[in-house]
């Protein structure tokens, strides 16, 4: 969720889909920003998620994220799993690090 939203809320574009390098595996994700406003769904939770800068909901976990943006980086705080975050935004790539458990994450993004 937190890479869809932020490569939504920084490029401005509608996500299709992720590839998390991780995992290995295509993530059913969509997200989409106009402005401050993000709306989005996981398919692979059969969950929402958006909002309003700088709190997203996601209704799967019934938990928050604070997010702000800053140029091509996205920070912030989820409230579901208690963990600080930075997220670098390319045009098809999101690198997602994880403060607590100091590792980079890495997503493909398609663009729809």
């Amino acid at each position: 969720m937190i890479a869809a939203a932020a490569h939504a809320l920084v490029t401005g574009r509608k996500v299709a889909g992720l590839y998390d390098h991780a995992a290995g595996r295509h993530l059913r994700v969509a997200a989409e920003a106009r402005g401050r406003h993000l709306q989005g769904y996981d398919g692979d939770r059969d969950a929402r998620f958006g909002g309003t800068l700088p709190e997203l909901h996601d209704m799967g976990t019934k938990t928050a994220v604070h997010m702000v943006v800053e140029g091509s980086e996205t920070r912030g705080y989820d409230r579901g799993s208690c963990g600080h975050f930075t997220a670098r935004v390319t045009e098809g790539l999101v690198q997602l690090y994880d403060h607590d458990l100091g590792t980079w994450f890495a997503f493909d993004v398609q663009v729809a």
